[in-house]
């Protein structure tokens, strides 16, 4: 339909500027209705974390944002060679659907895929963990975090990269 190209023009990154186009209100109000989950859930497990705690749950919450971010990315730079990309995104929400699982449930194969290849487990336990059980070594969890993070988020920029350079636009 063209409407990438009009962000292809721009004078920004056209990753950012795609990233930034759907940007809502809506977003910002189901981030403090998690909050707000968290906080009663905290509550009434009778939890207080200290202070470094919560400060590695908001940094964890930042990579596994980030992590999600890197593979909607790469979905959409799909897109461009796929017509209906709609079913990849609609197959990625229902496969994080196993984020909301301990990782130890799960075999270690499936702990290697979900938490370095397709690193969604991460997203949800890492934080959960810093937050509820930080005693012990927080900073291995955040390693891990930040190292997958960091490699799929590479990862995405480089296909998005790779994607726009074999791109055909609307017009041709």
């Amino acid at each position: 339909m063209g409407k990438l190209d009009s962000f292809l023009v721009l004078p920004i990154d056209s990753q950012f500027a795609v990233s930034t186009k759907q940007f809502s209100l809506d977003s910002i109000i189901n981030a403090l209705l998690g909050a707000a989950v968290v906080c009663v859930s905290l509550s009434k497990l009778s939890i207080v974390p200290n202070a470094l705690s919560v400060l590695l749950y908001v940094v964890a919450l930042g990579f596994g944002i980030a992590v999600h971010y890197s593979i909607m990315l790469g979905l959409a730079a799909v897109s461009f060679w796929i017509i209906r990309a709609q079913g990849l995104v609609y197959g990625y929400f229902n496969f994080l659907n196993i984020a909301r699982y301990p990782d130890v449930i799960f075999p270690w194969f499936f702990r290697l895929i979900f938490g370095w290849v397709i690193p969604v487990v991460i997203i949800a336990n890492t934080p959960a963990r810093l937050l509820i059980k930080s005693l012990g070594q927080p900073f291995p969890l955040m390693l891990h975090l930040i190292i997958a993070s960091s490699i799929v988020f590479w990862l995405s920029r480089v296909f998005w990269k790779f994607a726009l350079r074999h791109y055909s636009s609307a017009s041709s």
